[in-house]
């Protein structure tokens, strides 16, 4: 599934195709939405924002189409009459004068009025959003102590939207890697240095994924691996999806489990916790 820096860089592609410009027509998919077609149709797309893993797009008139890609969902941005030959399904299409952004099999798509965002059943559970700029060290900190969210393991933690919004397994994998803590580690163990080195990790991984496209590695050493023939996937993560291969700080093979349903990537060293 798209996470928040995949989301948010989608928004930004949608933006820079629509955004500030007249809708000439919209297509919905599904039965039940078709009547916002012509509702939508001459209004001007004001933003395209995201909140953790959805997205909004706005217009002047203010409604809100809310979509979530889920697992399959993809956006394309073409110029107006082209579609891409992908072998998926259009469910929505926002049509301006030269260029159009079309959403390809998500299944999760509901309009929205500018006093009904924040009632949405996803929307009002979310968390401090990891991407957004008035989210702080602090504030991540704040909610680590929480009496909800202190006892839990970090491993699933991490995923769950309403602690913070935007982070997904490969995110979670990594941030524990870069803090050195065990996904079956609780908040309510760690120390405040501790405490403070997930908060960063939190903030920092997803901010740098949104800015690289998609690194979590250090930089300068996804770059040197790159220029000596690894592929992007092979070098944009420390360890996610990495099992069996050498831990790039000590050396350790990395494990494969699998927690809260999910596959969990680790380093037993660097990450080694006893009870």
């Amino acid at each position: 599934m798209p996470e928040g820096p995949e989301i948010r860089r989608a928004a930004d592609q949608v933006a820079a195709a629509i955004k500030g410009k007249k809708v000439e027509r919209l297509f919905f998919a599904f039965e039940h939405l078709k009547a916002y077609e012509q509702q939508l149709a001459g209004t001007t797309v004001q933003a395209v924002d995201t909140f953790g893993k959805a997205m909004l797009t706005r217009f002047s008139n203010g409604m809100n189409i809310y979509s979530h890609n889920q697992l399959y969902g993809r956006w394309y941005c073409t110029k107006a009459g082209e579609q891409p030959d992908i072998g998926r399904q259009l469910r929505l299409a926002i049509y301006c004068p030269r260029d159009a952004a079309l959403l390809y099999s998500a299944s999760e798509i509901s309009v929205l009025l500018n006093d009904e965002i924040g009632n949405h059943p996803f929307i009002k559970k979310l968390g401090p959003d990891v991407l957004h700029p008035d989210t702080e060290m602090t504030t991540i900190t704040r909610r680590l102590r929480e009496k909800r969210f202190h006892k839990r393991q970090l491993g699933s933690l991490l995923t769950d939207q309403s602690f913070v919004a935007g982070l997904g397994n490969y995110l979670r994998c990594e941030i524990l890697f870069v803090a050195g803590l065990s996904p079956t580690q609780r908040p309510k163990q760690l120390d405040n240095y501790s405490l403070e080195q997930l908060a960063t990790a939190i903030l920092e991984l997803p901010r740098q994924s949104y800015q690289s496209g998609g690194i979590t590695n250090e930089l300068s050493r996804a770059r040197q691996l790159i220029e000596e023939g690894a592929s992007f996937e092979e070098a944009r993560f420390h360890l996610f999806r990495r099992e069996g291969k050498p831990c790039y700080h000590c050396g350790t093979a990395i494990v494969r489990t699998i927690q809260a349903g999910q596959p969990t990537y680790l380093c037993p060293h660097c990450q080694k916790f006893s009870v």
